[in-house]
């Protein structure tokens, strides 16, 4: 398949640093060094629906098509309100879409599970559109009491659409499974009979341990599938990062032995927004004309699992 267009949606609420030092023990210097965020855009009284939704029509626009159009579509969120019906279906609704619609639940390298699913369902057999809609809250997740997490995250959505097309090169995914490093758990409703543990915990992250999982899945998958496609680093256009942490970022850029302008960021003034920060990266890069036919785009993902993607494909 290859992308027809891209969409994007951001809270209207700015938190900066200065803001998060009114009530927590961290002052801008203290965010930046360590994660390279100055600001990030947080729900307020938007809703994660209204955030898909509108990503998912402004990729539609920049595709050029109707939501008649759109033959499959997948959802990537880790958590909601609604337990019931899927966010995809909600969002499905809102703008019509009549067909078939799923969620997924890979956390930050959502965005590549989902090219993955649609692009193998294409080569199925399952002709047509697909529409992809990342949509995100992990400000929600976060005790903000907690600098060691509530200063990483910012939330959004960002949308794709797919058509017919060999512009999706190649995909690897990669899965080393460890609830203990990145995980939050929330209780279910109670029963007269359940005795197990039900108790509720914000996000926990072990930092360190996270950052290294990070940088050493996405070097190796990013220069493992280079080497499946027969390309080269020389080949790449531009390394579109997960925007976790500029550190994560940067150590990745030291590995690769690649230069700077190769690698886009918005995380300054976004923060790390899960599955939604490649897509989002993705439309801003698109919406200010980054990108020429041709283009050989390298994404790369990690997050919660702990699970780890790669993808190429051209502009």
């Amino acid at each position: 398949m290859r992308i027809l267009g891209t969409g994007s949606f951001l809270p209207k609420k700015i938190v900066t640093n200065a803001m998060l030092s009114e009530f927590l023990d961290t002052s801008d210097e203290w965010i930046v060094t360590r994660t390279g965020i100055h600001s990030r855009h947080v729900i307020s009284d938007e809703s994660l629906e209204d955030m898909g939704t509108q990503a998912a029509l402004r990729a539609l626009q920049d595709a050029g098509l109707q939501a008649s159009d759109i033959d499959y579509f997948v959802c990537s969120n880790v958590v909601s309100n609604w337990v019931t019906p899927s966010m995809s279906c909600i969002i499905a609704g809102r703008i019509g879409l009549q067909c078939p619609c799923i969620d997924i639940n890979c956390a930050c390298p959502g965005f590549i599970f989902a090219l993955d699913i649609v692009e193998n369902r294409y080569k199925a057999g399952n002709r047509g559109k697909a529409l992809i809609v990342c949509v995100e809250s992990p400000t929600r997740m976060c005790d903000w009491t907690d600098r060691s997490t509530c200063v990483l995250f910012g939330d959004g959505a960002g949308a794709v659409v797919l058509g017919e097309g060999d512009n999706i090169l190649g995909v690897r995914l990669n899965s080393q499974p460890d609830p203990t490093k990145l995980w939050e758990r929330r209780p279910m409703e109670s029963t007269p009979y359940f005795t197990g543990d039900d108790s509720q915990k914000s996000l926990q992250m072990r930092g360190r341990e996270v950052f290294k999982f990070a940088v050493g899945a996405s070097t190796t998958e990013v220069e493992a599938l280079l080497s499946d496609l027969s390309l080269t680093k020389d080949d790449v256009s531009y390394y579109m990062i997960h925007q976790a942490n500029l550190r994560i970022i940067d150590a990745i850029k030291r590995f690769l032995g690649e230069d700077d302008s190769k690698f886009p960021t918005n995380i300054a003034d976004h923060g790390n927004s899960s599955s939604a920060s490649c897509p989002i990266l993705l439309d801003e890069c698109n919406k200010r004309g980054l990108f020429k036919e041709g283009d050989l785009l390298v994404f790369s993902a990690f997050g919660a699992g702990l699970l780890s993607g790669a993808a190429a494909l051209r502009w």
